[in-house]
């Protein structure tokens, strides 16, 4: 080296190795997250184009509705009328299916004299669209102003919601006073949800349709029920205790025991589901 020249500064082969691992690292870690915003709404709705006729599932007395909401969507409501003096059960299923997949469950109903209101999503089964949050609340809504104009009050309409359905059912219920409001298998918000399922993610910042319950509930003031199994390993049990810590007076939580996320679709959760409502309308 002459004289003044300054040394050559060589970086260690183990050091580029480093550098090299840890840009490739952040370049897929980059295009996952990209992919995963780009495929939320795939990855958090997964609907059922099933559009059968109510009777051809064996379902009697009940009428396929069309509405049209403010936006323009047209939505299928399979309803049947109360008898004299019960409530009418308006149900917003979860993620999955559709209400196709729920006619047992409205027939459930029916025995126990309530009427029914069962809304397909915009995107499930015969109604158009694709679902967001803000489209959901828009649909619920429109469900609940149909009841109306067939001479149903609010306040004589309870709202019965499984999983995704429950972060709709909790603002309709905050904004609309309606009779009684059962969630079976709720939670605090879809995005904690999601933050559990996704530890590595940024999912806070990056998810749209967040269904945040928990900034919601306190401006319920239906008589309210929540039930949750003790195994739900996609939701939880400690959302739903959360949830109903938030919530006011008079309120009510159930335990469905050892079982897991499909208790939603056990009978035995809507019996009680359905004591609950004939306490709140007696027979």
């Amino acid at each position: 080296m002459a004289p003044g020249q300054a040394p050559d500064l060589q970086v260690p082969p183990a050091m580029l190795l480093l550098k090299l691992a840890t840009a490739t690292f952040g370049l897929i870690y980059a295009a996952a997250i990209a992919m995963l915003f780009l495929a939320q709404r795939e990855m958090q709705y997964f609907p059922s184009r099933e559009d059968p006729a109510p009777e051809t599932l064996g379902l009697a007395g009940v009428e396929r509705l069309t509405m049209s909401t403010p936006d323009g969507e047209s939505l299928v409501l399979w309803f049947s009328p109360p008898d004299p003096g019960r409530p009418t059960v308006l149900f917003l299923h979860g993620n999955a299916g559709s209400i196709a997949h729920r006619a047992d469950r409205l027939a459930f109903y029916q025995s126990r004299g309530f009427g029914t209101a069962f809304l397909s999503w915009r995107g499930y089964g015969g109604s158009t669209g694709q679902p967001d949050e803000a489209g959901l609340l828009l649909d619920a809504e429109t469900a609940l102003a149909h009841l109306a104009t067939r001479g149903i009050a609010t306040d004589r309409v309870v709202l019965v919601a499984e999983s995704l359905g429950t972060g709709v059912a909790v603002q309709l219920a905050a904004r609309s006073p309606v009779g009684a409001l059962v969630l079976e298998a709720p939670f605090t918000a879809a995005v904690d949800v999601a933050a559990r399922a996704y530890p590595g993610v940024p999912v806070r910042w990056l998810m749209r349709d967040q269904f945040r319950s928990r900034d919601h509930i306190a401006k319920v003031r239906a008589p309210l029920l929540i039930l949750h199994g003790e195994r739900d390993s996609i939701i939880p049990i400690s959302f739903g205790r959360t949830l109903f810590d938030l919530a006011n007076q008079p309120k009510t939580f159930r335990s469905l025991g050892p079982v897991g996320h499909d208790a939603t679709g056990d009978p035995a959760t809507w019996a009680i589901g359905a004591d609950f409502l004939d306490q709140a309308f007696p027979p």
